[in-house]
C-alpha cells in the first residue's frame, strides 16, 4: 500500500488534474492569441512530459521494471493518455479534439524520455 501511494498515487493525481482542466469549458489564458497559444502549447508538452516521468518513475521503481521495458511502457501509456484527453475535450462545450495537440503532447513525452535516458547515461 505504501508503495502504490509513493508511486502510483502522484500518477493519478496527475492524470486527474489533466482531465480537470480538459473539463473546463473554453479554457483561455487571457492573453493574446499568439501567447494564448504558445503558452498553451507548452504547457501541453509540458503536463505530458510529467505524467511520462511519473509513470516511468512508478514502473521503475515502484515495480522494478528494467529501464528501457519502463522507457517504453511510460512512453505508450502517456501517448494513449494524451489521445484520450483529446477524446475527452471532444465532449467539452467550446473545446475540440485535434490531433496537433496529441502530437504536440507526445513530443513532451519524447522529450521527457530523451531526458530520463541521458540521465542514465550521465549517471552511470
Amino acid at each position: 500500500m505504501i508503495k502504490f501511494a509513493k508511486y502510483w498515487l502522484p500518477v493519478i493525481l496527475w492524470a486527474g488534474l489533466i482531465f480537470y482542466f480538459s473539463s473546463i469549458p473554453g479554457l483561455n489564458s487571457g492573453m493574446s492569441v499568439f501567447y494564448d497559444v504558445f503558452v498553451r502549447k507548452l504547457a501541453h508538452a509540458g503536463v505530458f512530459g510529467i505524467l511520462f516521468l511519473l509513470i516511468f518513475l512508478a514502473l521503475r521503481f515502484g515495480h522494478g521494471v528494467s529501464f528501457w521495458k519502463a522507457l517504453v511502457l511510460s512512453l505508450i501509456a502517456a501517448a494513449l493518455y494524451a489521445f484520450s484527453d483529446e477524446v475527452h475535450q471532444n465532449f467539452v462545450p467550446e473545446r475540440q479534439a485535434r490531433l496537433a495537440d496529441v502530437g504536440i503532447d507526445c513530443l513532451g513525452v519524447v522529450f521527457a524520455g530523451l531526458l530520463a535516458v541521458l540521465f542514465l547515461k550521465n549517471k552511470k
